[in-house]
C-alpha cells in the first residue's frame, strides 16, 4: 500500500472552458471498467504518454478512459476542443499517474508474460484457435 501515499492528497483542478474541475484518484467502484478500458492502451501508456497518438489508434478507450476518471458523461468529454482534451488527459494522468504507470502497465504486461505458453499451446499451428470439443 506504500505505493499509493505517491497520489496527491488535494485534488488537482483543471478549467476548461470556464469550467473548473475537480480531479481525484481513481475509486475502487471505478476499477472494473476503468481496466477494461485500459487494456488495448496499456502498452501506450507510459510516463509522458503521446496524447494524439493514443486518441489516433485508440480514441473510443481514451475517451472512455476521461470519462470514468473524471466522472462527467461521455456526451461532455466528446463536446471538449482538442486543446480542452489534451489538458484534460494530462491532468488525469498526473492525478493517476502512479495507478497507470507503476500499477496498469506492468500488470498488464506480466499477465500477457504469464498467458503466452497457455496461449501457445492452445492456439493451431495456422495461428487460429482449436474449436470447441
Amino acid at each position: 500500500m506504500d505505493g499509493f501515499k505517491t497520489f496527491p492528497s488535494a485534488p488537482v483542478v483543471v478549467t476548461l472552458s470556464g469550467i473548473a474541475l475537480e480531479l481525484t484518484p481513481i475509486r475502487l467502484g471505478e476499477l472494473p471498467r476503468l481496466l477494461a478500458v485500459v487494456r488495448p492502451l496499456a502498452e501506450e501508456i507510459s510516463s509522458d504518454p503521446d496524447w494524439m497518438a493514443l486518441l489516433g489508434r485508440h480514441g473510443d478507450a481514451v475517451l472512455d478512459l476521461l470519462a470514468i476518471t473524471t466522472r462527467r458523461e461521455r456526451a461532455w468529454i466528446n463536446d471538449l476542443s482538442l486543446e480542452d482534451a489534451v489538458q484534460l488527459a494530462a491532468a488525469v494522468f498526473e492525478v493517476n499517474a502512479d495507478f497507470f504507470v507503476a500499477r496498469i502497465n506492468p500488470a498488464i504486461q506480466g499477465a500477457a508474460q504469464r498467458l503466452a505458453p497457455t496461449l501457445r499451446l492452445l492456439t493451431k499451428s495456422d495461428g487460429t484457435p482449436p474449436s470447441p470439443a
